[in-house]
């Protein structure tokens, strides 16, 4: 193997550069057939495997978005729920305000009312009183006066007079 054997320069192109240049070539060879595809194959499945993870905190991030609009809807109308019950029940109080100052109006006008009946009933109970006093004590001076005993229907005569001139103040009959 001397021809194939040279000197150019610095390097010595001799027998084992042909056979570390066949070694690197089926190096080379078996790294292409078998181990890069292997690799390039890891990768895809390692680059897939993080676009599904980019997919997939996406539409988590996606979802934690909708969540937190639907949250503050429900916020938004829990408030507006509290706020009409707020706004009925002050509605309520005052209508219920109203109505129980109008009873105790109503149950003031009926007690003056039944006061005024009662007062005239006892007032009518006393010109009763005193009418029945007056016949007693104008029979009584009568029978002093006349002098004798009058009977039941001049007593009668006599008071229903006697009452009539009281009534229209007109004493002096």
């Amino acid at each position: 193997m001397v021809f194939l054997a040279g000197v150019a320069g610095v390097i010595q192109i001799n027998g084992t550069v042909i056979v570390e240049l066949i070694t690197f070539l089926i190096m080379l060879v078996i790294l292409a057939r078998y181990v890069y595809p292997e690799i390039v194959k890891l990768a895809e499945v390692r680059q897939l495997a993080i676009a599904q993870q980019l997919k997939e905190a996406e539409q988590a991030r996606a979802e934690a978005e909708q969540r937190l609009k639907e949250a503050q809807a429900k916020l938004e109308d829990a408030r507006k729920t509290a706020q009409s019950v707020i706004d009925a029940a002050t509605k309520s109080g005052e209508q219920l305000r109203q109505e129980l100052k109008q009873k105790a109006e109503e149950e003031s006008k009926r007690t003056i009312e039944a006061a005024r009946k009662e007062i005239e009933a006892e007032r009518e109970r006393a010109v009763q009183s005193v009418r029945s006093e007056v016949a007693n004590l104008v029979i009584a001076a009568t029978e002093k006066v006349i002098g004798e005993t009058l009977d039941d229907e001049k007593h009668r005569r006599l008071i229903d007079k006697a009452i009539a001139e009281v009534a229209h103040g007109n004493g002096s009959g």
